[in-house]
């Protein structure tokens, strides 16, 4: 990829984010439109964390990664603290990798 290429997207990409203020100015978002764009941060984790999880070459995977995530998430379920949660999810990965 070319500088110019960069420095293209980088532009068009500054210019994409401040076209939201410069639009909308002090006005507020509808208030659906506003209660979806609270959501997408949860929703693009949740996507990212799944595909890292379980995702392969074109084909679902099922290795240790993914009995680190359901350690983790049974940890959640149990209202656990972030630490023992990451540390479920460690622990779950390297006893998987263990075996």
């Amino acid at each position: 990829m070319t500088w110019l290429a960069i420095a293209v997207l980088a532009v068009g990409t500054y210019a994409l984010k401040a076209a939201g203020p410069v639009l909308i100015g002090d006005r507020s978002l509808p208030r659906p439109i506003a209660l979806a764009t609270d959501l997408l941060p949860a929703a693009l984790l949740a996507a990212l964390i799944a595909t890292d999880v379980a995702a392969g070459d074109r084909r679902l995977v099922v290795d240790a990664r993914l009995a680190g995530f359901a350690a983790a998430v049974l940890a959640v379920r149990l209202r656990a603290s972030f630490l023992v949660i990451v540390l479920a999810g460690c622990a779950g990965t390297a006893l998987a990798r263990a075996v």
